[in-house]
């Protein structure tokens, strides 16, 4: 009698498959950050330093990896599996790409139009499809709470 191999566990293979839609869009992100820095430093160096260099507080740059750090909490938390950890997968992943979306396109605004392409092409765009696999995970689970069990 031939061995079978057990059956994939469905809400696990799920979970990972939002997990990297999130990692996807947290790579979007650090993309996004990384060009936008590219982008100001083009412009002062074309401007040979007329333009403004952007200095923070030391007790202010804490606020930037902190920020970012939360990309990756949310990622974690979609990986749990629970019904409570997709909620807050949802809520802070929503928060997140709302927030980098709108600081990116404000950022257009004031340094071009292609900082603003950036945000909604490599945060926005990948974001929309996390979103969206989290709502679909949350809805097909539904009231069913066996996977709560860690």
């Amino acid at each position: 009698m031939p061995l079978q191999p057990p059956a994939p566990n469905l809400a696990t293979n799920t979970s990972s498959k939002v997990a990297l839609f999130w990692l996807t869009t947290a790579v979007g992100a650090v993309l996004f950050v990384t060009f936008q820095l590219f982008f100001y430093i083009n412009d002062y160096v074309r401007a040979q330093g007329a333009t403004p260099a952007i200095t923070f507080d030391p007790g202010v740059l804490w606020v930037f990896p902190a920020f970012y750090g939360c990309w990756i909490v949310t990622m974690l938390l979609a990986l749990i599996g629970t019904q409570k950890s997709h909620w807050a997968t949802f809520i802070l992943g929503s928060l997140l790409v709302a927030l980098n979306t709108l600081g990116g396109i404000s950022d257009g605004m004031r340094d071009g139009w292609y900082v603003a392409f950036s945000a909604v092409f490599f945060i926005t765009l990948p974001g929309v499809f996390a979103i969206a696999a989290t709502w679909r995970h949350i809805k097909e689970t539904g009231n069913d709470h066996d996977d709560e069990q860690l």
